[in-house]
């Protein structure tokens, strides 16, 4: 049986004994292969790439709306800096793991695995979207309904909400790519 299995260090499974060979060819069913990874499901150079941004906009997000003296007077942004550092956190964890992955030329396609993956992507990028739109309205209403921009910091709620939408629109094909890997099986 060719699946991966975690471990520290990867090792080959022996070849089946021609008897369970023989079985199959009388049987007529072919053996199972294992679906090649798709690049951008975890594990592969471009699981990384979206985890790094990930990780990214999340933490320029997160470091902007904290960077603000007045962001914890408002709940959304509060919010906001809650979703984007987990966000931070899940991404930069994830990412560590595709990397030793592919440093170990493991697949990460196990099914438990690819579940957590996917429940976690998720709910962050839920979080997260939901933390950005919250964010949006906030700023409409200070910057175009209130006219109070003067005595706000405008401009970096603006850039962190728009780096928090730039996180989710990261975050979303992670989470497609294990649910229909999830959803394939």
């Amino acid at each position: 049986m060719n699946v991966s299995h975690a471990s520290v260090h990867p090792v080959e499974d022996p070849p089946p004994p021609a008897t369970a060979t023989q079985q199959q060819v009388e049987n007529h069913h072919p053996p199972r292969v294992r679906m090649d990874d798709i690049e951008g499901m975890p594990g592969t150079l471009l699981g990384v790439a979206l985890r790094f941004f990930q990780f990214f906009f999340a933490a320029a997000s997160l470091s902007v709306m904290a960077s603000t003296s007045d962001f914890p007077s408002v709940t959304a942004f509060c919010y906001l800096v809650a979703a984007t550092g987990l966000q931070s956190l899940w991404s930069l964890s994830l990412a560590a793991v595709d990397v030793y992955a592919i440093m170990v030329k493991r697949s990460l396609q196990n099914r438990r695995l690819v579940s957590v993956f996917a429940i976690g992507d998720g709910v962050t990028s839920t979080l997260t979207f939901a933390a950005a739109c919250a964010s949006a309205g906030i700023t409409v209403l200070i910057d175009n309904d209130l006219n109070s921009c003067s005595q706000n910091h405008c401009v970096q709620f603006e850039t962190s909400t728009a780096l928090a939408f730039i996180s989710w629109f990261a975050a979303l094909p992670s989470f497609l790519f294990n649910f229909w890997s999830l959803a394939s099986r």
